[in-house]
């Protein structure tokens, strides 16, 4: 099985912390060049200094709020003015939890253009780099929420519905080149977003967080939290030659939970 990923560049958004950063090492040990992507430049250096580093491997960053669509354009496109990217991981922190009902609308706005406008702007510039290597591979992570809806966070289920729609739309579109647009859905794995749900719920309820947690770890046939390590060697493998035939999945990577085929 072929997954090496020497002379590859990929971009990993989301990268300083939980299943980003995962996700930027992961790649990196498969051997291609990693440039992380996120708005905390001291963050961002410390994950650089992180990542191992072979022959070959030319690790970066790139600094921009994905609140602002506008900076994360300047950025990506004065970074592919220089640099082909093969491989482009979209990824960034869900919108706060909430009933769908009670968010003001521009709630929905916001989280659109934080997370499907942001994505586009990002696979618009990567893409002639792909094109011309004739290897593409754009993973977004999004959730399970796109199968089964995740009470209590509305607007994070209505935005992660359009992203997995846009990406199965760019599938069909782009796969005779060479590039495959895929998801994955993580379940519950131990993150700070999980934690702020955890404390969300346990505050809704009136429960303590431990009984919050038992009650999700309950849900899983697996029996406990996953590990930020195990959603990235998931992406990792979709981004590898071996993925080459895999094109426009949703890939849960929940441990066994979400109830549908």
């Amino acid at each position: 099985m072929n997954l090496d990923l020497t002379g590859k560049r990929a971009v990993v958004c989301g990268s300083t912390q939980g299943i980003g950063k995962a996700i930027a090492v992961e790649i990196a040990l498969l051997g291609a060049s990693v440039t992380l992507f996120a708005r905390n430049e001291e963050r961002l250096r410390a994950v650089r200094d992180e990542l191992q580093r072979n022959a070959g491997q030319d690790h970066h960053y790139l600094v921009a709020d994905f609140a602002q669509p506008e900076t994360v354009k300047a950025a990506i496109q004065s970074y592919t003015s220089k640099h082909d990217v093969h491989i482009l991981v979209n990824n960034t922190g869900g919108p706060p939890g909430g009933r769908a009902i009670d968010a003001d609308p521009e709630a929905f706005a916001q989280a659109y253009a934080q997370h499907l406008v942001c994505n586009q702007i990002l696979a618009q510039a990567c893409l002639d780099g792909m094109k011309r290597a004739r290897y593409g591979r754009i993973i977004n992570v999004i959730s399970t929420s796109v199968k089964v809806p995740i009470r209590g966070l509305g607007v994070s289920n209505t935005v992660r519905g359009a992203v997995a729609s846009w990406a199965k739309t760019l599938a069909s579109e782009l796969g005779p080149y060479g590039i495959t647009v895929n998801n994955v859905l993580p379940g519950s794995f131990e993150t700070g977003r999980m934690r702020d749900l955890v404390k969300t719920r346990a505050k809704e309820s009136g429960k303590t967080e431990e009984e919050i947690l038992n009650s999700m770890i309950r849900e899983i046939p697996m029996g406990r939290i996953g590990d930020p390590s195990e959603i990235a060697a998931a992406a990792a493998f979709l981004a590898s030659p071996a993925a080459s035939y895999i094109n426009g999945i949703n890939l849960p990577v929940d441990g066994g939970r979400t109830p549908t085929l």
